[in-house]
């Protein structure tokens, strides 16, 4: 576990340099550990450390470790959402990172709605317009935003993003710059039921460059853990 505990102080200490080069301070990035495929001794370890955040891919494993550790401990849904686990994911995660149609938004409302509560999410964005990942396309971003900014159970925070996976991080920061510039563009317009304060963009790979552009949560998962104890499928290289 001390390979786990010097991982999550080289992550920290990228996070503050990050912070410090784009003149912000650090208590304005919050730091997700994707826990995902992860057993719950290591998770203990990182939580220990002082992270409550955590990122998992899947809603069956969401809400298996959320019943066995600390209620302390927020949990975020940041991989694709399929409408038939809506239910069992809105009574767990603290954010849903992932909405990115008008039928997922319609379901969670419904949902939402059978259970007297208010559900928080992000709108998820292809910002690289990648065929092999989940996400609207950034013109449309906007007027999917009007459209479920009229669901009563629903609370739009922000937008979340996965840029490619490069071998130069640098070549994400136009992605990221663009995603930033989407958000401030929808947070100047005031739309009701819509509170822009969240902008989840930047995994292991790129986080620090995510950073710099305006990212308030970054997705760790790599970094922090290690790698992953399975071979994954393509599709869930994203948002970790």
């Amino acid at each position: 576990m001390e390979q786990l505990q010097n991982n999550l102080k080289e992550v920290e200490r990228r996070i503050e340099q990050a912070c410090i080069r784009s003149g912000r301070k650090r208590e304005e990035v919050t730091l997700i550990a994707v826990s995902k495929t992860k057993p719950i001794s290591m998770i203990e370890t990182v939580y220990k450390e002082g992270i409550f955040e955590f990122g998992e891919n899947k809603v069956q494993e969401l809400c298996e470790k959320a019943a066995c550790l600390p209620e302390r401990i927020h949990w975020h849904m940041i991989g694709h959402l399929q409408r038939n686990k809506v239910k069992q994911v809105i009574q767990k995660a603290c954010l849903i990172h992932s909405v990115d149609s008008i039928r997922l938004a319609e379901q969670i409302e419904q949902e939402a709605k059978k259970l007297g509560k208010e559900v928080f999410i992000l709108i998820e964005v292809n910002i690289a317009q990648e065929e092999t990942k989940y996400g609207i396309s950034p013109i449309e971003v906007q007027e999917f935003i009007q459209k479920v900014a009229i669901m009563p159970h629903i609370r739009i925070k922000g937008l979340m993003t996965s840029a490619p996976y490069v071998a130069n991080p640098e070549e994400n920061r136009e992605y990221f710059k663009n995603l930033s510039q989407l958000y401030i563009d929808i947070q100047k317009k005031n739309i009701d039921n819509v509170n822009m304060e969240i902008l989840s963009m930047g995994m292991t790979n790129d986080y620090e460059i995510a950073i710099e552009e305006g990212a308030t949560h970054v997705r760790v998962g790599t970094g922090i853990f290690g790698e992953r104890f399975y071979q994954i499928k393509k599709e869930d290289e994203v948002n970790v």
